[in-house]
């Protein structure tokens, strides 16, 4: 494939908008009205001068194989509406971008600067000097130990807590309010156990939430239990298991498996947010492997994750998968070419398939709340009820429920649409209420549609 005459699409530019108002700002500045000396190379890098307000025109460099941006603008957001405005003006082919031209001096030191940056990092990775060893590691066995031992002491804590609701009755946990939650989320987190302290944070929003609290706040208390039990005896348990517990209460890891190289389909990307932290959700997908792995990116303080994918571009880079987890969790490499569209739905399997592979993943993680999934051949149709929806097997007529925390989203209707009564190729989380789906493929459709 020829990379230097593929071009985005605007959907898939607009797909990196941190936010709405990013969104309509960008598409506004997507006209060549406002730039000047806008080129683009074949290796990826599309690079312009925007007029503002001020005197001087905004310098904006983007490099699609990353992708990743530049601006001289004061905004926070990233990417920034100028280089939202430039990748649109670039994916429409307008002849104002011109191709083949040299880099400005501007633009070609921060482009240079990204490209030696890698090169290190895959020297490191193969072995360079430095290695990244601690420089002590007794002190590093030391610390790991410590704070086992207090993350030891918390769970012990949370588990006669746990014995005390119980005790007293379910009832007196909507009684109690919030506060004894977060009284205990914070003794978690002095044990240095966040992910105790965001499960504690979690019961303490079931009671009093609507109807049969009481019973999903005591499915969410087994759950704590066991998890609380198994680090109690982590020392037992077969190393897939115990690294997932591990990484379940809230233990980090700089270890990966080996590398992974191939060519990278990016499935679903989708933000949530705590209040503190914005994580972002990218599921890819191996074109020669077939693997299907997580990769996160992060925002804290009001900015968003620095790393976005849109939904359709496949990307060749290595990814690096976490221990634990049922394999998913995974690091993607830097880029080693442009991400370019893909017009190709990725294989799946039956209806009937989704919830078998939830349950073989359920095994190796008890707290999985889902699994990815990609089934073929389905039409979405009402489930019956007046209420719900399904994804019904064109062949078989097996059908899977969605969701219902999907019902109310405008993916659902987009999903409607894109099929008109046709089978589609869905992907999606499946879980123990159903798929929530994420990313759709029709045939009469080029490309994906996102969901989320």
């Amino acid at each position: 494939m020829n990379q230097q005459g593929v071009r985005w699409s605007s959907e898939q530019v607009l797909a990196l908008a941190p936010d709405d108002t990013s969104r309509k700002a960008g598409s506004k500045l997507g006209l060549p009205g406002p730039w000047s000396g806008a080129g683009a190379d074949g290796a990826g890098a599309v690079w312009g001068l925007c007029g503002g307000s001020g005197g001087k025109p905004y310098r904006t460099v983007a490099d699609t194989a990353g992708p990743a941006f530049r601006c001289s603008c004061p905004s926070r957001k990233f990417p920034c509406k100028h280089a939202l405005g430039l990748l649109l003006l670039w994916a429409a082919e307008d002849p104002s971008v011109a191709t083949g031209g040299a880099e400005p001096e501007w633009a070609a030191e921060w482009l240079e600067g990204r490209r030696e940056r890698a090169a290190a990092r895959k020297e490191s990775a193969a072995g360079g000097e430095g290695g990244g060893a601690p420089a002590d590691p007794e002190a590093a066995v030391r610390r790991a130990e410590r704070r086992a031992g207090r993350i030891t002491a918390g769970a012990a804590e949370l588990e006669r807590r746990l014995a005390d609701l119980l005790r007293g009755g379910l009832a007196s946990a909507e009684q109690g309010g919030y506060a004894l939650w977060e009284e205990t989320a914070a003794r978690m987190v002095d044990a240095q156990a966040p992910g105790l302290a965001a499960r504690v944070r979690e019961l303490g929003a079931i009671p009093g939430s609507g109807r049969d609290w009481p019973v999903r706040l005591l499915e969410e208390c087994a759950l704590l239990h066991l998890l609380d039990t198994a680090w109690l005896r982590v020392e037992r348990l077969p190393e897939p298991l115990a690294a997932t517990v591990r990484g379940r209460v809230g233990l980090s890891t700089s270890e990966r498996g080996a590398p992974i190289r191939d060519r990278w389909l990016i499935l679903a990307q989708y933000d949530s947010s705590d209040g503190r932290v914005t994580t972002r959700r990218i599921w890819v997908r191996g074109e020669e492997s077939g693997r299907i792995a997580l990769v996160l990116s992060f925002g804290a303080g009001g900015r968003a994750p620095s790393l976005s994918l849109p939904v359709g571009l496949v990307v060749e880079a290595d990814l690096s998968p976490y221990p634990g987890g049922g394999g998913l969790r995974a690091d993607l490499g830097e880029a080693l070419g442009p991400a370019v569209p893909s017009a190709a739905a990725p294989p799946g399997g039956p209806v009937r398939a989704a919830p078998a592979a939830y349950g073989r993943a359920l095994a190796a993680d008890p707290w999985l709340d889902a699994w990815p999934v990609i089934v073929s051949e389905v039409i979405p149709v009402p489930d019956g009820s007046g209420e719900g929806w399904q994804l019904a097997d064109a062949g078989d007529g097996s059908a899977l429920p969605v969701a219902p925390a999907a019902l109310g989203r405008p993916g659902l209707w987009k999903l409607l649409a894109l099929s008109g009564g046709d089978a589609v190729t869905v992907f999606g989380e499946c879980g123990h209420a159903g798929l929530t789906p994420l990313a759709a493929w029709s045939a009469g459709t080029a490309g994906a549609t996102a969901l989320v």
